[in-house]
């Protein structure tokens, strides 16, 4: 990928599909349609809620949780008051589920949140908190479905521990031969070129700290076992490598 594409202001690395209606990198559609027939034959209905997302949604959702017009959550999933936060608490309460333009996973066609559309109530509305994915979650069947079956599809979630910058989030799946990729290739002068070009609110503070952020929220994930990164889908390249960057951020943090 590169620059443009790394930063989801270029989609011209990824397609669209009609069902199930996502935006996906060209390398994850196979073992993402594979992963979704595997799902149905126990009876999910394995769909994306979020995939690909490009820069200017990114900033389009950094702007309304800054400014009040959507609600900010702490690590469990609690509301926090906007009125209680200056702006440094601001940016780390926004940066807890969701990432700066520029450094979202979904810039990339990689990574997608999912849920299992046959489990909802009529008229539900989805959260995307960890209770939803609990054993007794509306979408717990879809979790534990995950634990056992997404990684031979290439699969892992980046997000599954309290170690990483993030809030832990059950529902997000990366795909491994694409997403480590992105991760060696998206540098801080990139990130910080694509922030500067943005219009989003409080720039000035996440400028500010941004090499903290770069190393806190963009590298610091978790990564899947060996076996699992060598594994991935039959039709996916794979070096079964972690990437420097990610590797430096996992000894440090």
């Amino acid at each position: 990928m590169n620059e443009l594409e790394l930063t989801g202001r270029a989609r011209t690395h990824v397609v669209e599909l009609e069902r199930p209606r996502c935006v996906l990198h060209a390398e994850v559609v196979t073992s993402f349609l594979a992963m979704r027939d595997a799902a149905a034959q126990a009876g999910i209905d394995l769909v994306a809620a979020s995939s690909f997302r490009d820069f200017d949604r990114q900033v389009l959702l950094w702007n309304r949780k800054w400014s009040g017009e959507q609600p900010l959550l702490d690590r469990n999933g609690q509301a926090i008051d906007p009125a209680s936060l200056d702006d440094a608490r601001r940016v780390d309460a926004i940066l807890c589920w969701s990432a700066i333009p520029g450094g979202s996973r979904h810039h990339w066609g990689s990574d997608v949140d999912v849920i299992d559309a046959a489990a909802m109530p009529d008229g539900y509305k989805v959260q995307l908190v960890p209770a939803e994915y609990a054993a007794d979650g509306v979408f717990g069947r879809l979790g534990a479905w995950l634990d056992t079956n997404m990684t031979q599809f290439g699969f892992y979630r980046p997000y599954s521990s309290a170690g990483c910058g993030a809030g832990v989030e059950p529902w997000h799946l990366s795909y491994w031969p694409v997403s480590s990729a992105a991760l060696e290739s998206l540098s801080l002068p990139v990130l910080r070129a694509a922030v500067a070009s943005s219009g989003m609110l409080g720039k000035v503070q996440v400028m500010e700290r941004l090499e903290d952020i770069y190393r806190r929220f963009v590298l610091s994930v978790d990564r899947p076992s060996p076996n699992h990164a060598q594994s991935g889908s039959a039709a996916s390249r794979d070096d079964g490598q972690m990437g420097r960057r990610e590797e430096a951020a996992a000894t440090a943090i």
